[in-house]
């Protein structure tokens, strides 16, 4: 196995531009997933470095060899697609089995190699069976195994869960997270879904329109984000944002009937406009006489969601306890520890520190 590398790397359609010179190193028997919303260019990267898109400019390795202009069968990759691509005439066995009888392997080493790939993926009772008679979550397992027989240095997956109902989603999201354990390759994943990149990194890549905004462990991209648009795309529910103003003593916020946030990073001078950011899971609500009225409660049993409307209209959302919810309808008062608030600046968005 082996990591992999980045510098520079651009991809053009004509005269438009969709990969902005990407530097990204990924270490080896690193699970980094690609994050962010559509259009961002994270499936675009993937093929890049599948090789199933050219690269108009920059380099990317694999381990120490420049695979730039390398045919993707060359490149020591294998690709999980969103669709199952399973040949339908062909048992599980077969299916698993296809790339490297096409390729000349010799029968003992095929049987092996995919005996090996079923018990890893617990399809031993499926092996007689042909993709029509397998779930949904059973056939992608069918073509995560096809991927393992073939021993690449690099496994690449792109949205491999979006077909799936929520509960196959979560099955085959802990079903990944064990392959990556027990066989420890690379492993380079595509969603847009920030719950898989949460659940499932080492390292967590969030981009935006063809670039890198941060690069990180999940946990160091939800306590500490570069930037507004990280601060939103990495938590669930995301964080809230509201206007506020740089007065004497802090940020005051309209959303929040003035109240004076005191905060011990560096802000722009005395009226300038910020932006705050407060996660649902640092809030607390109380029955209190207020401005502020919870509108709708979303009770999912251990846990709820209080979804509000400030006065100035600006959208918030407060995590609780399932059985400290709030009724909707209810007035409340709003309290957090300053401590954990985050503030941007108004036009570039970047975090103040």
């Amino acid at each position: 196995m082996t990591g992999v590398t980045l510098e520079k790397a651009v991809k053009t359609y004509g005269n438009v531009q969709v990969i902005h010179g990407v530097d990204l190193e990924i270490a080896d028997g690193e699970f980094c997933v690609f994050v962010g919303p559509s259009g961002c260019g994270k499936s675009t990267l993937l093929r890049m470095i599948a090789g199933l898109e050219e690269t108009s400019a920059g380099k990317i390795s694999i381990g120490s060899r420049d695979v730039t202009r390398v045919d993707p069968a060359e490149r020591g990759v294998a690709m999980v697609f969103q669709t199952y691509a399973l040949y339908p005439h062909m048992t599980v066995e077969e299916n698993m089995g296809f790339g490297l009888r096409m390729n000349g392997h010799p029968k003992d080493e095929i049987k092996r190699k995919v005996a090996e790939a079923s018990r890893v993926l617990k399809l031993d009772d499926y092996l007689k069976r042909k993709p029509a008679a397998l779930s949904g979550g059973q056939r992608q397992r069918v073509a995560i195994g096809r991927a393992i027989v073939r021993g690449p240095e690099v496994f690449l997956f792109d949205e491999p869960l979006s077909n799936l109902d929520a509960e196959l989603r979560v099955d085959m999201r802990v079903e990944i997270a064990r392959l990556h354990n027990e066989i420890g390759a690379t492993m380079i994943y595509v969603t847009h879904d920030q719950v898989e990149a949460m659940t499932l990194a080492d390292k967590i890549v969030v981009l935006r329109a063809g670039r890198i905004e941060q690069v990180g462990a999940p946990m160091e991209l939800y306590r500490n984000p570069d930037n507004k648009f990280v601060a939103g795309f990495i938590g669930s529910p995301s964080m809230n944002f509201l206007k506020g103003r740089v007065v004497e003593g802090g940020v005051e916020v309209a959303g929040l009937g003035g109240a004076v946030i005191a905060t011990g990073v560096a802000l722009p001078g005395a009226g300038r406009d910020v932006i705050v950011g407060l996660r649902p899971q640092d809030i607390t609500l109380s029955a209190e006489p207020s401005a502020l009225k919870v509108d709708i409660t979303e009770q999912l049993g251990g846990v709820a969601y209080e979804y509000l409307s400030t006065p100035t209209g600006e959208a918030f959302v407060a995590e609780s306890k399932g059985d400290d919810a709030i009724d909707s309808g209810t007035e409340v008062k709003v309290r957090f520890d300053p401590a954990r608030v985050m503030f941007f600046d108004a036009e570039t968005e970047a975090r103040l520190r």
